[in-house]
């Protein structure tokens, strides 16, 4: 959440912390800002998008070759001009821009309100800057850059900084804890960057910062020291990222783009991965640790919002295949309570951008525990990638829309490939089943290509249902995660009402909701669960609610039932998620588009959520 983009060189850096902030705008749009660095400061922001921003610069050019600039999703404080951000000092020599949340700002605000300080805005942020200034105008032989680690020992809570001093304008300090950083390296020129994709078109060497780091930046290099002085050497690592990845190649909105990316990412996901000749899977992260996730009593999984339903999905992968217990947490609740875990048990987080600050909450806290800790996630680079003991990346490519889609496929592919690795080394799957399995996971693709060629029948249905007020997602046994998935796709961009059950729970509850006016989306599977799904939708159908099938192509019973249906290919049940899904998708976004909604940035939201 929020986006920090910073520039030092000789180029102009207006140009290239806004086109760098366009970039990061899925991390937060409520207001946009940037502070350059030109004898004095000047400073441009207002609420609104990026766009706002730069109108206001063509109006009134600002100029200068270093500079801060910030997109915000707010947390304290209304999304307005003053609140937003780069905040300055009382002096106004100091200009500051942060990502995080100061959990102890109301006390150090006391403080510095008795010293005489006046505060401008609603935020936690101002406070860092003011404190920062008091520290230096008033401590005894204080550097900027000391006055700024000795603000940062007072602070508590999470930040990602860039800091501006008019004393040494040819300087950009930065700092992080618990939100992600990174610097750029170019020849003469360096970079700032919450993450790659503002820099990736000037620079493919980046340093990541790790928590309690802080770096000094000029145009010629950097220095990277603990918040307790100690200088430290980092290592340089080059970006796979590429400019074509975040652009959205024609498409009008970056969810689309990402949904129709999806066969092209799955089979990314399972290359090099699947052995279809010798029906095996290899996944390389996990060799060092697959030992003790063989004898794992328990497997834990953590994540949040799309990655807990992924989760949900690979709870049922790992005890059909494996036969191992799982439990799925939400990490926002799994540090607030006190977790019997061990180290007996192994914890896997989940987070397609690998910096959910709930979900490293949850990791830690196990850790510390003592169980051993895998990630699955997107980001090379990301700190849970870092983080945890060993892990699988998607290879998902760039997700830009707010609205999880090919995250949530190649997460589910990923597990399923797990899940079948562990089932054959615990002996716990029959042979000819698992090949069986790896043959089709590779086919699912094409199958998935299938299904959006088909799009168009979806675009037509969800013109019937753009302005029902409520829908209700239906689903057993694999496909209950996906009916939760499905809901939260609606709500997320069509701002519409919806919930998703376990098809047998309807009748303890939901089925009171049932009329004329209610969509009700079955996910059901050719499974063992067919001929209850039918009586389900009998129930529905009796109270005259209008059903919409997703069911496999050879499932005539459930598809002569459904009002509307979007039939997909036959696959093996455990992998059915990675159709079923695909028509929700769409459905979601087809409805947002009728209604005027901004896809890609719906209010409220932000990408990546690395505040608590």
């Amino acid at each position: 959440m929020c986006g920090i983009v910073g520039y030092i060189g000789n180029q102009s850096a207006s140009d290239i912390i806004v086109k760098g902030l366009e970039r990061l705008e899925y991390r937060g749009y409520d207001s946009a800002g940037i502070a350059l660095m030109n004898g004095a400061l000047d400073i441009k922001k207002g609420k609104g998008k990026v766009q706002a921003l730069k109108n206001k610069l063509k109006a009134s050019p600002a100029k200068g070759s270093t500079g801060i600039g910030h997109t915000r999703w707010a947390t304290h404080g209304a999304p307005n001009d003053v609140n937003s951000h780069p905040h300055i000092s009382e002096s106004g020599d100091i200009a500051l821009v942060h990502n995080g949340i100061i959990e102890n700002y109301n006390s150090l605000k006391k403080e510095l309100q008795n010293k005489g300080r006046t505060f401008h805005t609603d935020t936690d942020t101002e406070v860092i800057v003011q404190l920062i200034e008091e520290i230096y105008e008033n401590g005894e032989e204080v550097s900027f850059e000391k006055a700024v680690r000795l603000a940062l020992k007072q602070v508590v809570g999470t930040y990602g900084l860039a800091i501006l001093h008019v004393d040494e304008p040819d300087r950009i300090i930065v700092a992080r804890k618990g939100s992600p950083l990174l610097l750029g390296i170019g020849d003469g020129e360096m970079f700032i960057a919450s993450d790659a994709s503002p820099i990736v078109g000037y620079t493919k060497k980046v340093v990541y910062l790790d928590d309690g780091e802080m770096a000094i930046v000029t145009k010629d290099g950097y220095e990277v020291k603990t918040i307790e002085d100690v200088s430290l050497t980092k290592k340089v690592h080059e970006l796979a990222l590429s400019l074509d990845e975040i652009e959205k190649s024609g498409y009008p909105h970056f969810m689309l783009k990402e949904i129709f990316e999806q066969p092209r990412a799955i089979a990314d996901c399972l290359r090099g991965r699947l052995d279809v000749k010798n029906h095996s899977v290899q996944l390389g992260g996990l060799t060092d640790v697959l030992d003790q996730l063989v004898n794992a009593d328990r497997l834990v999984i953590a994540a949040c919002g799309t990655s807990w339903h992924a989760g949900l999905v690979g709870e049922y992968l790992f005890e059909h295949l494996a036969k191992l217990p799982v439990e799925v947490e939400y990490a926002s609740e799994f540090r607030y309570r006190e977790p019997l875990i061990d180290e007996n048990d192994v914890m896997l987080v989940i987070s397609q951008s690998g910096e959910t600050a709930d979900t490293l909450a949850a990791l830690r806290t196990a850790k510390e525990r003592g169980a051993l800790a895998l990630g699955v996630c997107n980001v090379v680079g990301s700190t849970i990638a870092r983080d945890t003991d060993a892990g699988v990346y998607t290879h998902a490519g760039p997700e830009i829309g707010v609205a999880s889609t090919k995250a949530f496929t190649t997460q589910v592919s990923v597990l399923a490939m797990m899940a079948i690795l562990l089932g054959q080394k615990r002996n716990t799957i029959e042979e000819e089943y698992a090949a069986r399995l790896i043959e089709e996971l590779n086919r699912i693709p094409d199958k998935v290509e299938q299904i959006l060629d088909r799009s168009e029948s979806v675009k037509e249905m969800a013109e019937l249902f753009t302005y029902a007020p409520n829908f209700l997602y239906l689903g057993r046994t694999y496909n209950f995660p996906v009916a939760l998935e499905g809901a939260l796709k609606l709500k997320e961009i069509s701002y519409i009402h919806a919930e998703g059950y376990p098809a047998a729970e309807m009748k303890h509850g939901p089925i009171a909701l049932i009329d004329a006016m209610m969509p009700v989306v079955v996910i059901a599977a050719t499974d063992h669960t067919n001929d209850k799904m039918i009586s389900n939708i009998e129930e529905v159908k009796a109270r005259k609610g209008r059903i919409i099938g997703i069911t496999g192509e050879d499932n005539e019973e459930v598809i002569n039932l459904s009002e509307f249906s979007c039939p997909i290919p036959e696959t093996e049940d455990c992998l059915s998620p990675l159709l079923t899904s695909i028509p929700l998708q769409l459905l979601s976004y087809y409805i947002a588009v009728n209604r005027g909604c901004d896809v890609d940035q719906p209010r409220n939201l932000a990408k990546s959520v690395t505040v608590e």
